[in-house]
């Protein structure tokens, strides 16, 4: 059975923009935006957008 042809990449197009971050990357973000220092929560982070 072959592949959809869907399913193939495009363009050489490689690796695509994601929309959604790991939460250490979160932190990350916050941490050098100031909004998050350690010891606090890792549960229930504000929202960041993805750069």
């Amino acid at each position: 059975m072959s592949a959809h042809p869907s399913w193939k990449l495009s363009g050489g197009k490689t690796t695509s923009r994601r929309n959604v971050l790991k939460r250490f990357e979160r932190i990350n973000i916050l941490m050098q935006q100031g909004r998050w220092k350690p010891g606090d929560r890792v549960f229930g982070l504000p929202k960041t957008r993805v750069q």
